[in-house]
């Protein structure tokens, strides 16, 4: 069963008949997690680096920002069985999309704020597709583990 994860949303299941799968990753950033001993998997579609930036629309809509999605991506999982120590880890987006001069850097900063955090809390991805000018799709097969990244209509097996 394929679960599309939107913008500003996140989705996470234990269910093997599931694959998860967020497109048009541009500016935004996906974190695909996946635990392969509890067979678990989550994924995160965020569009804005801080939720200071509108508190009332993160309250409404968390996984809109890193600093309140992240945190709920790793703890949805955890209900699942998963533990931080054991998960593959994939980061992709943050191009320059609609942003070609880089003015406001929201991919960039969009980067930044997730591996700040990862920093702070002794997380290490596995694997990066990020920046450029490209779109990508992230796909999760929680029976296998397959992390895939599609870009330009090719599709890379990265975890």
């Amino acid at each position: 069963m394929r679960v599309v994860v939107g913008v500003a949303d996140m989705k996470a299941s234990d269910k093997k008949d599931t694959e998860l799968i967020t497109y048009s990753l541009g500016s935004c950033i996906g974190i695909a997690v996946y635990d392969p001993y509890a067979k678990v998997g989550g994924l995160l579609h965020y569009m804005l680096p801080d939720s200071e930036l509108d508190k009332n629309k993160a309250l409404v809509k968390p996984f809109m920002f890193a600093d309140t999605g992240v945190p709920r991506l790793f703890k949805e999982t955890y209900k699942y069985g998963a533990k931080k120590q054991r998960m593959k880890i994939v980061l992709a987006g943050g191009a320059q999309i609609l942003d070609q001069k880089g003015f406001f850097n929201i991919g960039k900063r969009n980067y930044m704020a997730v591996k700040k955090m990862f920093f702070r809390n002794n997380v290490f991805a596995d694997y990066e597709a990020i920046g450029g000018n490209v779109n990508r799709t992230v796909i999760i097969k929680i029976d296998t583990g397959d992390i895939i990244i599609r870009t330009a209509g090719k599709e890379e097996k990265v975890a």
